[in-house]
């Protein structure tokens, strides 16, 4: 397995074209050979291609927004293939039920796209947050999810935060999902519902690291949604030493 940064955690930094070319080099310097794209500007796939070269990082996933998924999806597959990502994820659903967005409603929508995307070469991802823990007729949506989409139209991202936040096991719900988490996000539980740096918090990374292993995952993504005033470039090295003190690279 190897260890990647989600750029989300310094989203900030990646608002123009120029901020994101030096956080993709300050974080290959830091050691990263692996990022997800997430909460960027806009960009060229051909501008992607050549900056990941640049720094020798590899993209092992995307965030894509919803519109271009639903719209574009035969688009965004050639632009995947243009700077060699496999993996193609949907950040966010809310599934506000009282609102009408239902499994249901997903499933009529995003089948076509990971068909399409599928078509292309591409594999399309979910990434879970707390809310596909609810239940809907006694399942949980990510229940619903796994069955509807087979495991070559849809993977998961799972995320270790979001699953301990519903009250559920990470490593447990990885192993559950087994063969489909080629991407993970790592993140850090602290006292209060709190994001943290990898390994200053209170989430069992061994049993995590262990069923990820047993679970094919390819590469684990460490993320920190909120830093509480710290430099994010900071807790994204932090995170990576201590990954490397575990010996991952």
């Amino acid at each position: 397995m190897r260890i990647g940064a989600q750029l989300f955690t310094v989203r900030d930094s990646t608002r123009t074209l120029d901020g994101f070319a030096l956080t993709l080099r300050r974080v290959a310097d830091m050691g990263y050979k692996a990022v997800q794209v997430s909460g960027s500007c806009a960009f060229e796939a051909e501008w992607l291609r050549g900056e990941l070269q640049k720094n020798g990082l590899t993209c092992a996933v995307t965030h894509t927004p919803a519109p271009r998924l639903m719209n574009e999806a035969a688009k965004v597959a050639e632009e995947h293939k243009v700077f060699g990502c496999r993996y193609c994820g949907l950040g966010w659903n809310a599934f506000n039920l009282s609102e009408g967005d239902t499994p249901e409603r997903f499933i009529e929508n995003y089948l076509p796209v990971a068909d399409e995307l599928l078509k292309g070469g591409v594999k399309f991802m979910y990434h879970n947050h707390d809310q596909e823990f609810q239940k809907v007729g006694g399942r949980r949506i990510i229940e619903i999810l796994a069955e509807a989409f087979s495991p070559e139209q849809m993977g998961f991202i799972a995320d270790t935060f979001w699953i301990q936040a519903a009250g559920g096991d990470p490593a447990d719900w990885i192993r559950r999902l087994s063969g489909r988490v080629p991407c993970i996000h790592l993140k850090d539980f602290s006292y209060g519902r709190k994001f943290a740096v990898i390994g200053e918090g209170n989430m069992n990374f061994d049993a995590i690291f262990a069923a990820a292993e047993d679970s094919g995952t390819e590469y684990m993504l460490v993320e920190q949604d909120d830093c509480y005033g710290e430099d994010p470039f900071d807790c994204l090295e932090r995170s990576f030493k201590y990954l490397r003190s575990r010996g991952f690279e």
